[in-house]
């Protein structure tokens, strides 16, 4: 095992420069990623087929989150927290971990940029792998990324879950920070109101600039769940960012807390996280005419209920995890005594309807 004292002989290319983007699924890591990718003299990870193009599904050196618990329980297993003294920091790992990174990087360029929201709890592993690296760390408000996250159907889990594991995933990187040497940080909300200024604070940190836009542009797609099609980006020109995506995320919350059947148990967490979040700026109540009121209403379910809303939240969603599995282990099993010809025959017919959407998108968004 290898110590801060005793790192791994790694031979890098000082020439190369290696940005890491990190921050928890549904940060907004993945459109920022690609916006830095964009940036003179950069290269990130495209038409690779990976989902959102991550790094962590493109080599086989380390578990990938879902392998972890998925978005919104990774950081619970010890084993995605990463240091330069992680039983896999060896030198073959290293140079394989190179290797395959550089075979979808474009080998012109200097400055090499990969995305994955687990990045965040290994800041201290990849420093150590890549020397030469610099960390860009996005932070946004707990109540989007967890409602976000919570409604994907490969990551059931509990409210009060997802808000601690946001504070426990946020807690971990702060300790590391202290022995990284180049780290950059901004809270998403920020940098949706405004981007080009931290475009330019990002290229100053790293060493380059930001290119002029493109007077026409082509287009990819980035595989995304819950979109066969993927999702549609320009190949030069900077993202556009909205601050709806927020928006309908507080909309929702604050329904659960007014209207939901729930809404005891929503409002005896928010009771229970708010001073914990606003050490890091955040408030549950965010833009809530009432919410003074309402986190002195959830004050009446501290004591023994609180808690038992939580343990009932918590067997409700281990038990639909549980049937979500039993079910996809079902289907594999079906799959296991299908001809391979019919098995084939239904990856064709998928394949098609992918490509059929994909079409029907791109004719719809050019009307």
């Amino acid at each position: 095992m290898l110590t801060t004292n005793q790192p791994a002989r790694i031979s890098t290319n000082p020439d190369y420069k290696y940005v890491f983007v990190c921050g928890l699924a549904r940060s907004g890591t993945s459109m920022l990623g690609r916006n830095i990718a964009r940036l003179e003299d950069c290269t990130g990870f495209k038409n690779t087929g990976a989902l959102q193009d991550e790094g962590q599904f493109l080599q086989d050196i380390y578990p990938v989150a879902a392998d972890l618990g998925g978005a919104g329980r990774f950081g619970f297993d010890p084993r995605a927290h990463r240091t330069e003294n992680s039983p896999l920091m060896t030198p073959e790992n290293v140079a394989r971990l190179h290797a395959s990174w550089h075979a979808y990087w474009d080998k012109s360029k200097r400055i090499c940029v990969e995305k994955t929201p687990g990045n965040l709890l290994m800041t201290r592993f990849l420093q150590a792998a890549f020397p030469n690296s610099y960390f860009i760390v996005v932070k946004r408000h707990p109540v989007p990324v967890s409602v976000s996250s919570q409604r994907w159907k490969i990551n059931i889990t509990s409210m009060h879950s997802m808000f601690e594991h946001w504070l426990h995933c946020h807690e971990l990187f702060e300790q590391d920070k202290k022995y990284l040497k180049r780290v950059y940080e901004l809270s998403y909300e920020d940098y949706i109101a405004d981007p080009a200024r931290y475009h330019a604070e990002i290229a100053a940190f790293i060493g380059t600039r930001v290119p002029e836009p493109p007077k026409e542009d082509k287009f990819y797609y980035v595989s995304q769940w819950r979109t066969p099609a993927g999702v549609r980006v320009p190949e030069h020109s900077m993202e556009e960012v909205s601050v709806a995506h927020n928006r309908k995320y507080f909309d929702r919350w604050s329904k659960l807390l007014k209207n939901s059947f729930f809404k005891s148990y929503y409002l005896y967490i928010t009771r229970k996280y708010e001073p914990r979040f606003a050490k890091w700026g955040y408030s549950l109540t965010n833009g809530m005419a009432n919410g003074g009121e309402l986190l002195r209403r959830g004050s009446k379910t501290y004591g023994i209920i609180g808690p038992l809303y939580c343990f009932g939240a918590d067997v409700f969603f281990f038990c639909w995890r549980l049937g979500l599995r039993l079910k996809a282990r079902a289907k594999q099993g079906i799959k296991a005594l299908l001809p391979q010809f019919v098995l084939m025959r239904i990856r064709q017919a998928r394949e098609e309807a992918s490509h059929d959407q994909k079409q029907a998108g791109a004719r719809s968004r050019h009307a």
